[in-house]
């Protein structure tokens, strides 16, 4: 994932069972404002401004068939309530139960809109957090929309094919 800037800050809403987890102090250490509440489900960090909320699962325990069944609730729970969700699944090592897990919560929220993140450390659940938070946040999607309109005028100005067309329609109407 791209690395992201520290010069981007938002507010985050974090569940409190966060407070003492690396990713809060790193959040903390890139002057995000960090707000802690009881209220969302537990591993979920909410970014207001852009509508995105993840859920961190740690399947570094790998999950026991039983608390299985309780992770697909929790999922589905979340998934309902926020309209822009995302899992992120930290398998610091990519082991065959845990990979199995992984590969079974795909299958079963395959059709929903909730979207599915592996990751393997702090970093990369930062990363890929922030990155998609300021992707989606109003005022980067106006400037990366202006930025797509203006990539897309020039390349059908430089384009070879679209002066032959020109050539091509002012013969037609000769």
């Amino acid at each position: 994932m791209a690395e992201t800037t520290t010069s981007w800050n938002t507010t985050i809403i974090l569940s409190t069972a966060l407070k003492n987890h690396t990713i809060s102090r790193m959040l903390m250490a890139q002057q995000h404002r960090i707000r802690f509440s009881e209220t969302v489900e537990k591993g979920a960090l909410i970014f207001p401004l852009s509508g995105n909320a993840f859920l961190l699962v740690d399947l570094q325990n790998h999950l026991e068939p039983s608390e299985e069944s309780e992770l697909i609730k929790r999922i589905d729970i979340f998934s309902q309530v926020h309209r822009n969700s995302f899992l992120l699944f930290y398998l610091p090592f990519s082991g065959k139960r845990g990979l199995q897990i992984l590969s079974d919560i795909q299958c079963r929220f395959f059709h929903t809109k909730v979207r599915i993140l592996p990751v393997r450390n702090n970093n990369e659940v930062l990363n890929g957090m922030l990155t998609i938070a300021k992707a989606t946040s109003k005022s980067h999607m106006d400037s990366i929309c202006f930025r797509m309109s203006l990539a897309q005028a020039h390349i059908v100005e430089s384009s070879g094919v679209w002066e032959f067309l020109k050539g091509t329609l002012s013969w037609a109407s000769d």
